[in-house]
């Protein structure tokens, strides 16, 4: 571990999550008394590199002002935006009070709550040792088919170099503002961080994740998030029982 290595944090919670149809928004569904944002700013906070959290909500909903795992004064909370960029653009513009451009930051889903420590240990290594910027990916196994606009199948895609964008992901502070606000200056979606770093030419390296670190986007994930805390609490499961 690189003890040197200053990092912060940026969580994007201010989305609405409307395909998990539950009424709430989805990152305050909670798994085991904790609200999946909190699981979330819990795995963060495990590294010590990780010298503070910004948070970005909607502050007027107040849905996060009682959350006790959100008390740490590490983690502060920014007003979000309209989209996902506007609200990480947001979170970077607050770290600049204390950060340096640059120092690196994460930027991680609020609705992955299985990432585990180990997983941000191994990114946050492998980033600063090399001094490129990278994300949490996993080689895709499946096969993997275009379809046509009648839903029917187009073709196979060869899968061998293909990879599933995970969280977090790791950039210096200074490089990832100024790509976010170049896409957004010139009305270019995208929908990741690597996405707008790798408009702008920088190199993006992939660093290991584990399939577990699933997006909550609907019922299912939930189900399956649900189901893997609760093992992994209950039993202390090595997570490599589920990767393998």
């Amino acid at each position: 571990m690189n003890s040197d290595t200053l990092c912060w944090a940026v969580i994007p919670a201010a989305g609405s999550g409307k395909r998990m149809g539950s009424g709430l928004p989805k990152q305050y569904l909670k798994i085991n008394n904790m609200t999946m944002l909190e699981h979330s700013v819990s795995s963060l906070l495990s590294d010590p590199r990780i010298l503070g959290i910004n948070v970005v909500v909607d502050l007027q909903q107040s849905l996060h002002a009682d959350l006790p795992n959100l008390k740490d004064p590490r983690v502060s909370f920014v007003q979000g935006g309209a989209e996902r960029s506007d609200s990480v653009l947001a979170g970077l513009a607050a770290l600049l009070g204390v950060a340096d451009k640059k120092d690196w930051v994460l930027v991680h889903d609020a609705a992955r709550p299985c990432v585990k420590p180990d997983e941000i240990s191994r990114l946050i290594d492998t980033v600063s040792d090399s001094g490129v910027g990278g994300i949490l990916a996993q080689r895709i196994t499946d096969t993997v088919k275009k379809a046509n606009d009648d839903g029917l199948v187009n073709h196979t895609i060869e899968r061998e170099n293909l990879w599933r964008a995970l969280t977090p992901q790791m950039f210096s502070l200074g490089l990832l503002q100024d790509a976010l606000w170049s896409a957004k200056a010139e009305n270019v979606p995208v929908t990741d961080e690597a996405a707008a770093m790798e408009r702008m030419g920088h190199v993006v390296q992939l660093v290991n994740g584990l399939s577990t670190n699933v997006k909550v986007t609907l019922p299912s994930d939930f189900e399956f998030a649900q189901s893997f805390l609760d093992y992994t609490q209950a039993n202390s499961a090595s997570v490599s029982e589920f990767d393998e």
